[in-house]
């Protein structure tokens, strides 16, 4: 099974719409990047500093980011298509959600542990520094709930968390976007009703509308909008 075409349809299936047709408005973008500040825009003041707050915060380890970092690598690698889920920043995400959610972090935390003394278990050594071989042994255990034995059920629990968070995060990223070839709002011309639609219905542009409103020389400059 090709694990980015799923993950795809997962996104697509469950990320809100209005999360994917959120636009930028460019002047308040200007002036948060001109301060320094980043993914500000729609927030409130009391929001903004919310999420200030959090930002200044760490939650994971040093240690269990980097488990974090390789995990999701492993659920989105990098193909011909696009990044992985590390190039688009996915561990951060992952790491402002838990402070953003609370009950996230005892299933993340405990999930890396579990994760953590399998590994000790199976190669004497952590996941982080096991064989990339090993790691993908070792996650091909939790990966298939319906193959997954009853021992592994609590990493079979954290990997399916991990695993939506991880399509979540790179699924509403730059880079997620491009790969599900999610245009968004770019700028279109109008140059009037298409001339089979027109005479569908029996109708046709006067010489005056095709002078004022439709000449050639403006067609691509007429209703056209930013993103």
């Amino acid at each position: 099974m090709n694990r980015r075409d799923s993950l795809k349809a997962l996104a697509v299936g469950t990320v809100s719409v209005g999360t994917l047709l959120s636009s930028c408005d460019k002047k308040e973008g200007q002036q948060a990047a001109a301060s320094g500040e980043t993914g500000l825009y729609g927030r409130t003041p009391e929001e903004k500093l919310f999420d200030q707050k959090l930002m200044a915060e760490k939650f994971f380890t040093q240690e269990e980011f980097a488990a974090i970092a390789i995990l999701a690598d492993i659920i989105i690698p990098a193909d011909e298509h696009s990044g992985s889920a590390g190039d688009a920043k996915v561990p951060d995400f992952i790491e402002f959600i838990v402070k953003d959610q609370p009950k996230l972090q005892i299933p993340l935390r405990g999930g890396l542990k579990w994760v953590d003394i399998k590994s000790y278990k199976m190669f004497k050594k952590s996941f982080a520094d096991a064989s990339a071989e090993q790691r993908i042994q070792l996650v091909d255990l939790i990966a298939y709930p319906e193959k997954a034995l009853p021992e592994n059920a609590a990493g079979v629990a954290f990997f399916d968390t991990m695993r939506g968070l991880t399509a979540t995060g790179f699924f509403t990223s730059k880079i997620g976007l491009e790969d599900m070839g999610y245009k968004g709002n770019q700028p279109n011309a109008w140059d009037g009703v298409p001339d089979d639609v027109l005479k569908q219905f029996g109708l046709e542009y006067d010489a005056k509308t095709l002078e004022q409103c439709l000449k050639a020389e403006d067609r691509g400059k007429m209703m056209v909008w930013d993103s």
